[in-house]
C-alpha cells in the first residue's frame, strides 16, 4: 500500500468532454454473472467501430449487491445476476463517437440466452472526485495473482506513465474473467488524493489491457478512508 500526506485542494476546474460515459436505459431481467465476454461481443457486434478506439471501454453490468433476500454471488459459471428496473449499461467513448454510440439504442442483445433491450442513452461527464476505483485490472503475466506488492508496483508504474502521481493506492479482491483465449486474472484497484485533473485523466485513459471487457476502467468512489480502516481491522484480526 502506498500512502502519502494529502495535498492542497485545487481551484475551479472544467471537466472536458474529450471522453465520456454513455449511460443507457435497459430492459433486462437477468444476465449471467460471468457475462464479460458475451456482453462485450454483443456490443462490439452492434458497434463495429469500438475496437478501433483505444479510449473506448465497455463497463460490465454490476447490479445490486443484494435485494429481497438475494445476495450477489462472487463467481460461478452458472450463477445469474438479477437486474432491477433501475439497472443501466455504460460505454466509455471518445467525443467524436458519441453520435455513433446512440446507434445501440433500440438494439436487442443476446447475452448467452438472456435478452437485453437497449433504450435511450445520455452523456455523462467524468466526476472529479479524488478517489477512483476499478473493479477489474488484469494482473499481467509474470506477476502472481496473490502478490499484492508486485501488482501495486505494476499499477504505480502504469499510472506514472500516463502522468498520474501515486499518493494512495490500494488493491482489493481478486476475480477471474472467463475468456476463450484463457482466463484473465484480475484485482480491484483504488486510488485516492488525486488532483481533479488526474481524476479525469485516469478515467479517460484507464490502465492495462482488455478495456473492451470492462478491465482497467475507473469510476468515482466516495472515499478511501473506510476501505483503509476495514483493511487495517482485517489485518489486526489475523
Amino acid at each position: 500500500m502506498f500512502w502519502e500526506d494529502k495535498k492542497d485542494e485545487n481551484g475551479p476546474f472544467t471537466v472536458p468532454d474529450d471522453v465520456v460515459d454513455m449511460v443507457y436505459n435497459i430492459s433486462c431481467r437477468s444476465v449471467p454473472l460471468e457475462h464479460a465476454y458475451s456482453f462485450s461481443s454483443a456490443v462490439r457486434d452492434a458497434l463495429g467501430w469500438i475496437d478501433q478506439e483505444p479510449q473506448a471501454g465497455i463497463h460490465l453490468i454490476h447490479g445490486a449487491e443484494s435485494g429481497n433476500g438475494w445476495i450477489r454471488p462472487d463467481q460461478g459459471a452458472d450463477e445469474v445476476l438479477h437486474l432491477s428496473r433501475r439497472s443501466r449499461i455504460m460505454l466509455r467513448v471518445p467525443r467524436h463517437r458519441i453520435e455513433d454510440a446512440h446507434a445501440l439504442t433500440g438494439r436487442t442483445l443476446d447475452i448467452d440466452g438472456h435478452t437485453l433491450e437497449v433504450g435511450a442513452a445520455r452523456v455523462k461527464l467524468f466526476a472529479t472526485l479524488s478517489t477512483q476505483f476499478a473493479r477489474y485490472v488484469v494482473v499481467p503475466e509474470g506477476i502472481e495473482q496473490d502478490d499484492e506488492d508486485a501488482f501495486m508496483a505494476y499499477g504505480a508504474e502504469q499510472l506514472r506513465a500516463i502522468g498520474i502521481s501515486v499518493r494512495k493506492l490500494l488493491c482489493g479482491r481478486t476475480h477471474v474473467i472467463r475468456h476463450p483465449d484463457g482466463d484473465l486474472f484480475t484485482r480491484s484497484m483504488m486510488l485516492a488524493d488525486l488532483e481533479v485533473e488526474e481524476a479525469v485523466l485516469l478515467q479517460q485513459q484507464g490502465i492495462g489491457d482488455y478495456k473492451k471487457i470492462g478491465c482497467g476502467l475507473f469510476i468515482p468512489h466516495k472515499g478511501i478512508k473506510a476501505v483503509h480502516e476495514i483493511t487495517a481491522d482485517r489485518k489486526s484480526a489475523v
